[in-house]
């Protein structure tokens, strides 16, 4: 399966990363053994879209690494993107309590929407810390694709040097603004303190998701 790595570029996902439920576990006796499945952006927790999975369509996801449904209009197996190539990358699968709902956790390869949204549910960026995940993955892409104008790919040209130099700076701001009381420029600071930390760990082949992960598994 296809999935960013830290350099915004794509990787393979072994079978072994891929983490699903136990379908055998699931209650494929409901609903005609049609299952609904909420899919979310993995880095972001956005939702993109619902859709519905019977065993089949399950197994094939575990499989190939693509989320696949089963549609019921077309009354056959339907991969994500099999027509507009904006596939969702499976990463992971949870079942809900009553073992009749799938959250399937996955990147998605472009917009999830038919219509060209960013989600079925609209347009809107991420709320909240999700939207630290979706500006962590532009930078990155940013990087890899080094767009002319682009402020992000004159700090990647000016080399790590540089990029640390801004950090550092950021940094002295924000605590400055601090012993000010300054509620308004702190806010300020430290948005482009955390801009900048992103791309100090992109510069390195990293994401913001390596500092999580030290957090989660010191508050595991």
């Amino acid at each position: 399966m296809e999935n960013e790595n830290k350099a915004g570029q794509s990787r393979e996902v072994s079978g072994a990363e891929r983490r699903a439920a136990d379908w055998l576990d699931a209650d494929w006796n409901k609903a005609d053994g049609l299952l609904p499945a909420v899919i979310q952006d993995v880095r972001t927790g956005q939702i993109l879209m619902l859709g519905y999975m019977n065993r089949e369509a399950a197994e094939a996801t575990l499989e190939s690494g693509h989320v696949t449904f089963y549609s019921r209009s077309k009354q056959r197996l339907w991969t994500k993107g099999e027509t507009s190539g904006n596939r969702l990358g499976f990463v992971s699968a949870a079942l809900d309590c009553d073992r009749d709902t799938i959250l399937v956790q996955a990147v998605p390869a472009g917009p999830a929407c038919h219509t060209g949204a960013r989600t079925c549910f609209g347009d809107d960026l991420p709320g909240g810390a999700g939207f630290l995940g979706q500006l962590d993955s532009l930078i990155r892409q940013r990087r890899a694709e080094m767009p002319e104008g682009s402020y992000t790919t004159s700090l990647f040209s000016a080399g790590k040097a540089r990029v640390a130099q801004k950090v550092g700076e950021e940094g002295v701001e924000l605590a400055l603004a601090r012993m000010k009381d300054d509620s308004e420029e702190m806010a300020n600071e430290a948005a482009d303190l955390l801009y900048h930390l992103m791309v100090l760990l992109a510069d390195a082949d990293m994401s913001l998701e390596d500092a999580v992960a030290v957090l989660r598994a010191r508050h595991a």
